[in-house]
């Protein structure tokens, strides 16, 4: 896998939209070993504890079809986990996997054999090269707000300390009223930060900054 070109740190936020796993299923295969973020301090109760690399994002998103999709069974998957160790890190992308029932059959790239024996019933096809490729186009889909995001503001723990943003951004609304205050029109202001639409710009002129936050 040639990822040396891809830099990546994805909050365990990021990794659910992007892989279809819940945090509880993200947080529970880190507690138990079974796949750890790659950048994780040893307190896993610090903000932001557990960031994924986009390696682990596509080994994520191979396992949530495994298991979410095909209904591997975990026992199984700790099994074939065991069986690739030899792989290290890149076990769950350094080859093509398949589904036979809810079995996962894989082919060892050193002797370039099945390690199951593939019998009449189908077979589905997970490719390393498409599971990459999709990453990639659901990482530059991550940031797109959706219409019920846009005009939105919100506060949430450990984002920008707990003050008003925009949602899905980062973007502080104090900052847009600064620039409303110095005269900016919305276009002026949406070219200074292009994730932002009018709607926001709109939401920023009537909202009032609670006093906590000022």
């Amino acid at each position: 896998m040639d990822d040396s070109n891809v830099i990546g740190a994805f909050s365990e936020e990021d990794a659910a939209r992007l892989t279809g796993l819940s945090i509880g299923q993200l947080q529970l295969w880190d507690r138990s070993g079974f796949l750890k973020p790659s950048y994780a301090p040893e307190n896993r109760h610090l903000p932001y504890s557990r960031v994924f690399s986009f390696r682990d994002i596509v080994s994520l998103r191979v396992l949530g079809q495994l298991r979410n999709v095909y209904k591997v069974p975990m026992q199984h998957l700790r099994k074939v986990s065991h069986t690739l160790a030899h792989l290290g890190d890149a076990k769950w992308t350094a080859t093509t996997l398949y589904v036979l029932g809810k079995r996962v059959v894989f082919t060892d790239p050193r002797t370039n054999e099945r390690k199951e024996v593939v019998s009449g019933q189908r077979v589905f096809d997970i490719p390393l090269k498409v599971a990459i490729s999709d990453t990639r186009k659901a990482i530059q889909n991550l940031n797109v707000r959706s219409a019920t995001e846009t005009g939105n503001i919100v506060q949430a723990k450990f984002v920008m300390q707990n003050e008003p943003v925009f949602e899905r951004t980062r973007i502080p609304v104090a900052a847009v009223q600064r620039y409303l205050a110095a005269g900016y029109s919305s276009d002026a202001i949406i070219r200074e930060f292009p994730l932002l639409t009018v709607e926001d710009v709109n939401a920023a002129k009537t909202f009032t900054i609670p006093a906590s936050a000022a």
